[in-house]
Parts: C-alpha cells; sequence; structure tokens
C-alpha cells in the first residue's frame, strides 16, 4: 500500500511554440526559469523535445542535426537552474555509446545546476521508432517530502506505467508532451487530459503535464489533483506559465483506494473483502 507523506512542492508548467531553433528555445526556457524562480516555485517543468525540438517535425532527421548546439544550450540551461536555484525539467534529445538513434528524454537539474536525473521515453510511437531509441527504466526522485517520477507523452497510453509507480509509492508524475504543428484538430483534444486525468484517479497522484503550444496544439499544459480534477490549465496555442501547489497532506475523494493494491495484485475482484459471516 502507498504510504503518503505530507510534503508540498509548488511546479511551474511552461509551454512555448517549440522550433526546430534550439539557441531560440533555449532562451525561452531561461526566461521562463528566472520566473518561475521569481514566482516562488520549487520545479519548473517544460515539454517533450522542447530544447532539441522534435525529430520528424522540427527538423528531418539526425543527419543535419547541431549537437554542438545542442551541448551549448544544455549548458546554458544548466547555468539558468543554478542561477535561479531552481530543479529544471526538460525534454531533449540525448545520446547514449552503443545505441544507433538518441533517446527522448526528460533532464533534471538541481539547484546547483547539476544533472541530478535523466528519463528515456519508455513507449515509442511508431512514428518515433524512425528517429528514437526507447529506454527501459523509471527515474523517480524525492523533493520536500513528496516522492516523483517522470514520463513522456505516449506512455500514457500503457496503464501498467502509473500502476507500477503506483506500487513504487511515487506521489506525483511530471509528463512532457508534445503534439503540436497538427494541421488540423484532432481526437487528441478529447482524449488526452482525459486520459491522463484517469491516470491520476486511478493511481492517487498528482500530475503535471506540459505540452509545446505551437499551433495546432490540441491541448494545453494542466496540472492535475489526485482525484482526477483538473485544478489548472494553460490557454490553447499560446504561450506561458502557470504556478501550482502539490500539497500531500490535502485529502480527495479517491473511489478505488481501499482495493487498488488487490487490483494491481492481480486479484480482480474484492469478495475476499466481504465479513467473514458474508461468504
Amino acid at each position: 500500500m502507498k504510504v503518503l507523506t505530507h510534503g508540498k512542492v509548488k511546479i511551474a508548467a511552461c509551454q512555448f511554440a517549440v522550433s526546430g531553433d534550439i539557441r531560440q528555445n533555449s532562451q525561452k526556457m531561461q526566461e521562463y526559469i528566472r520566473q518561475a524562480a521569481e514566482g516562488g516555485a520549487d520545479i519548473v517543468h517544460f515539454s517533450e523535445c522542447c530544447l532539441s525540438g522534435y525529430a520528424g517535425t522540427d527538423f528531418r532527421g539526425w543527419y543535419e542535426f547541431d549537437w554542438k548546439s545542442l551541448e551549448m544550450e544544455t549548458r546554458s540551461i544548466s547555468k539558468a537552474a543554478r542561477k535561479n536555484r531552481i530543479y529544471t525539467v526538460f525534454g531533449t534529445a540525448t545520446r547514449a555509446e552503443g545505441f544507433e538513434n538518441p533517446f527522448n528524454s526528460l533532464v533534471m537539474f538541481d539547484r546547483d545546476g547539476n544533472a541530478a536525473g535523466v528519463y528515456h521515453k519508455r513507449f515509442c510511437t511508431p512514428t518515433d521508432i524512425r528517429y528514437y531509441t526507447p529506454g527501459d527504466e523509471f527515474f523517480t526522485f524525492e523533493l520536500n517530502g513528496v516522492k516523483f517520477a517522470l514520463l513522456i507523452c505516449y506512455d500514457l497510453r500503457f496503464p501498467e506505467l502509473y500502476r507500477r509507480l503506483c506500487r513504487m509509492g511515487v506521489e506525483a508524475v511530471i509528463q512532457s508532451f508534445y503534439n503540436a504543428r497538427q494541421l488540423k484538430p484532432s481526437v487528441h483534444t478529447d482524449i488526452m487530459r482525459q486520459t491522463m486525468q484517469c491516470r491520476a484517479a486511478t493511481n492517487y497522484m498528482w500530475v503535471s503535464m506540459t505540452n509545446s503550444s505551437a499551433p495546432i496544439s490540441p491541448y494545453p499544459s494542466c496540472f492535475i489533483r489526485p482525484d482526477g480534477v483538473i485544478a489548472a490549465q494553460l490557454e490553447f496555442n499560446k504561450p506561458g506559465m502557470m504556478i501550482n501547489t502539490i500539497d500531500t497532506s490535502q485529502k480527495f475523494y479517491d473511489a478505488s483506494g481501499p482495493y487498488r493494491d488487490l487490483a494491481i495484485d492481480g486479484i480482480l475482484t474484492n469478495r475476499s473483502m466481504m465479513p467473514r459471516n458474508h461468504i
């Protein structure tokens, strides 16, 4: 059973029109980092591939990619995190020896600007597979008494990931998306936030979800409570930032809570929980 701690974390969710211009992406991120710190946030959270741009959408492939520029601007983000004394979670491409294609990653810098962890997107879409290597490990961390995990976009299609994180005691998920630069409206407007609400409510987790705001973006960045309620969200297709507070001392409606561990253990009935004289 997940043991809830009492902790508070102020998290700034930022969205802007991510592009293939790494330096421009970095400059926008650095400004939001400054604003988030001035607003008292503990963590600033950006969208998927917000620094590198998204392969296949913002640039055609790795043969033309400017890795030197990415390394330089990654250092700039590290310096901004250190200068502003704020944890920074952002999406970018990362390379690892032995893999032909890079990973689609979330990188976290701590308040000193040090690399504190990285998560590689575990489930890549069929299009992603042409450009990225899927990861195979979770990344979790604790801050102010709250246990967090990082996930990326298409991961939300696999509820098993959240069940595993729930069993690991995760209380809050920081999840970054890139659903933008679409040519027309899509079903994602009706299903992505709603699926994320379901993941929050069925696992009793706080969720910060960010998206690029480049038109057409079918949904904005959202902050979701453990009961599945969207407590705050930014505007469609517009850059912006919001600061919200995760407070694990707050209690919310948790419909499946009494039997969640049974289901996670594969016991798909709660008959065993009936009083003995009813069995």
